[in-house]
């Protein structure tokens, strides 16, 4: 090919000769792969489908006879009933399985009217054989059934297994057909894939020759020159024979080396620049570096510090729950103090109402006595006046009111025990009411202080969360300040890393000879 046409292009045409080679071969493969699936298909979904329809139908008609024909030997046999359904269903097996094989497309039209010439025969063997024996058996006349079975022509049965054989030998003749027509067609395609293949070889050959004296030799060119350049020896020619891609590429690669000489120039300045911005900033660096560790000792010690105010505060919190807990069980002590002297108050009270009622009791025993007493004043008198005769009366008059007397003593004496009694219980009474307030003045109190100490431990505890985010602060700034320092530290090694390596780049650029040098 000329020297102007470019590698694209003839890479192009290689392929599209390819691609069309491997189009067709392609078409071709796939071609034949359909006509096989089709021989294939059709073998297997109609021919052997139709073989395999017709032997079950010959056989189930054969084993039918068979059937029928035992119980025609021996119709008075217990089994007649068993071997006559037997029949039947052997019977319609085989009618289905006909009826499958007439449902499959025939090869041709001689199958078709073999088919429908075996049918009309199935159709009599059924009418004029088949049904007249089930009715002579259906009778159970063993004399009519031999009869029956006598009387029937064989040829109803050869004919239709005849034609059943014949039409099985018409798949198998159409099978063998599509066999010899898909040998054919395979021996054709095998000599058409081996001169394809033979094309392509040649053709492949032919590409791979161009190709290299396109790329090959100009690509050696190419990389003698980029092995001079990496030796460092920039004083090589590059020229230029062609204008295609790879032209170009000797084009770039002589555009490179005018720049890379150029490059190189300026990088050797700027090394040595870089070497004193380094030293520096490695200086600076070192500075820094010792205030940030000044500043990272003064925030470890507050961060220390925090976390013993922030242990104090917690502490202090839990002192004040502490106590809030024992005030709220002081206050429920002191309710259940309330609620008894309550109870002695009321208990007191009902102790003043029973004196009371005895008070009255007591005021009536008093009555009675001075009626008692009264009576045995008049006892007396009436006794005087009887004279001898009642002094019996009078000296039991006397004890009477002896007795009177004392009782109206101890009537008086437990009025007067009663009285202080009732003046002790509500001396008491006053007392409790007294202790109730001053307990109530307590429970007030106590609530007071409860409420007071809770308030203390929400404080508490909201200034220990408090401190323990300025904590954190402080221990962030701690980490960061700490990071800081590691970066002003890394820094420091940088710089004097590139110091050292603005040495080494200065090294290396002297490795390359230069023309204007």
């Amino acid at each position: 090919m000329p020297q102007d046409v470019s590698i694209r292009a003839r890479l192009a045409m290689a392929m599209a000769f390819l691609a069309v080679l491997l189009v067709i071969g392609g078409l071709m493969g796939v071609g034949g792969v359909f006509v096989s699936n089709n021989d294939v298909k059709e073998l297997y979904a109609n021919r052997l489908a139709s073989s395999e329809a017709l032997g079950q139908a010959n056989v189930a008609l054969s084993r039918a006879r068979l059937w029928l024909y035992r119980i025609a030997l021996d119709p008075t046999s217990p089994d007649v009933q068993q071997e006559t359904q037997t029949a039947r269903n052997l019977l319609t097996a085989a009618r289905s399985a006909w009826d499958s094989y007439r449902a499959l497309p025939f090869s041709s039209a001689d199958e078709a009217r073999q088919a429908r010439d075996v049918n009309e025969k199935f159709g009599l063997l059924v009418t004029n054989g088949l049904d007249r024996m089930f009715a002579a058996i259906d009778t159970h006349d063993p004399a009519r059934i031999a009869d029956v079975w006598k009387n029937l022509p064989p040829a109803l049965f050869i004919d239709v297994s005849d034609g059943m054989d014949s039409l099985g030998g018409t798949q198998v003749t159409t099978a063998r057909e599509l066999f010899d027509a898909a040998q054919t067609r395979f021996r054709w395609f095998v000599a058409i894939a081996i001169v394809g293949i033979a094309i392509a070889l040649a053709a492949a050959v032919l590409a791979w020759r161009s190709l290299q004296r396109a790329i090959g030799v100009p690509l050696d060119r190419a990389l003698n020159h980029f092995s001079a350049i990496a030796n460092g020896d920039l004083t090589t020619h590059v020229e230029v024979h062609s204008r295609d891609e790879m032209g170009r590429l000797m084009e770039g690669l002589k555009a490179m080396q005018g720049k890379l000489i150029r490059t190189i120039g300026v990088v050797r300045d700027g090394s040595r620049q870089i070497e004193m911005a380094s030293h520096e900033i490695s200086e600076g660096n070192v500075d820094l570096s010792q205030r940030t560790e000044e500043q990272a000792a003064s925030l470890e010690q507050t961060a220390a510090s925090m976390d013993e105010l922030t242990a104090t505060v917690r502490l202090n919190a839990e002192n004040a729950k502490q106590a809030s807990d024992v005030v709220r069980s002081t206050a429920l002590l002191t309710d259940q103090g309330n609620e008894a002297t309550q109870a002695v108050v009321r208990t007191m009270r009902g102790l003043s109402d029973s004196s009371g009622k005895i008070a009255e009791i007591i005021g009536a025993i008093e009555g009675i006595a001075f009626q008692t007493n009264i009576l045995s004043l008049n006892a007396a008198v009436e006794a005087a006046r009887a004279g001898e005769q009642g002094r019996g009366f009078a000296v039991v008059a006397s004890e009477v009111r002896s007795l009177a007397q004392r009782s109206a003593t101890a009537s008086r004496e437990i009025r007067d025990l009663i009285t202080d009694s009732l003046n002790r219980v509500g001396a008491g009474a006053k007392q409790a009411d007294r202790a109730i307030g001053a307990m109530q003045e307590i429970q007030a109190s106590v609530k007071r202080a409860s409420h007071l100490m809770e308030e203390i431990a929400v404080a508490s505890e909201a200034q220990s969360k408090d401190i323990e985010q300025v904590n954190q602060a402080v221990s962030e700034m701690d980490r960061v300040t700490q990071q800081n320092a590691a970066l002003v530290e890394q820094a420091s090694a940088a710089a004097l890393s590139l110091k050292a390596q603005s040495g080494q780049l200065e090294t290396a650029i002297s490795v390359f000879r230069m023309a204007q040098v």
